[in-house]
């Protein structure tokens, strides 16, 4: 049996290249990290390679247009099998959905590393957002079936309450604060006035933030590059490790990884680190 906690880190790297020149590798060698997820990559196979050397095996997904999205999951272990596709055979989402199984020690633990379309209200784009709700939606009991140690990690690009959110009221009509995006968290995990909200209430899962950080404005995880929003904690709460209710027993620590300033952060979001003891 493993000796340590299985540590999942999570983040939306804002293109793998930069992030490495910004310092991510600095954060990533002091991490301790067992299984890392990755989203908006932007970035080849052999570009992840050279940055991250032999230690990790690594699974990858490209969007199908070049330098944009992308998924990946790194790992001290190989994965026993991944998978990556989500939805009908004709809805592309490469680069968005990328889960494989890993043992740690005499346990199977399933990771999907995701990202959700950021979407724009009354745009096309917004079709394909909600394409990729519906499908994702429809996955999660078939991933809970597959294994109940199971975890969808990455940028889901919603945030599901108002304290997800410092200005929710200024954003209830721009997309990642929609109610009909929000709607599809009520059903992941529960409606907030649901008593079993995040306990067993709608199809199951665990938001693990506010099982940790409880009823609480933020923290957040992603502060637009504008203005003085970082300085001012003017942040979206929109990156996720969702479990199992299964594995969010196990769980037994979480952090997210906030840049001690802005001229020290190597991405627009923050990682996302949970400790499983399995």
């Amino acid at each position: 049996m493993p000796s340590k906690p299985l540590r999942i880190a999570s983040v939306n790297v804002n293109g793998i290249r930069a992030a490495f020149r910004n310092g991510m590798a600095d954060w990533l060698d002091g991490r301790g990290v067992d299984i890392l997820a990755l989203q908006e990559v932007r970035a080849q196979t052999e570009d992840i390679e050279a940055l991250v050397g032999d230690d990790w095996n690594i699974l990858h997904d490209p969007a199908t247009a070049k330098g944009r999205a992308g998924v990946a999951l790194l790992s001290r272990d190989k994965a026993n099998i991944h998978r990556v596709t989500l939805g009908p055979d004709d809805f592309d989402s490469a680069g968005r959905w990328l889960e494989a199984d890993y043992e740690w020690g005499e346990k199977l633990v399933t990771v999907v590393s995701t990202y959700v379309h950021s979407g724009e209200d009354g745009t096309p784009k917004q079709v394909e957002k909600y394409k990729f709700l519906d499908a994702m939606e429809e996955h999660l009991p078939k991933l809970h079936a597959h294994n109940p140690l199971s975890l969808v990690v990455g940028d889901l690009n919603v945030g599901h309450r108002r304290i997800d959110i410092r200005n929710w009221r200024g954003n209830q009509k721009k997309a990642g604060f929609l109610p009909t995006e929000r709607a599809y968290f009520d059903r992941f995990v529960g409606a907030e006035d649901d008593p079993q909200y995040n306990a067993g209430a709608g199809l199951g899962w665990v938001d693990l933030h506010r099982r940790f950080e409880g009823e609480v404005e933020g923290p957040y995880t992603w502060w637009s590059q504008r203005g003085r929003a970082f300085d001012n904690d003017t942040g979206w709460r929109i990156d996720y490790q969702l479990a199992t209710s299964e594995l969010a027993a196990t769980a037994t620590s979480y952090t997210i990884d906030r840049a001690a300033s802005h001229e020290a952060r190597w991405s627009d979001h923050a990682p996302v680190v949970v400790d499983y003891d399995l």
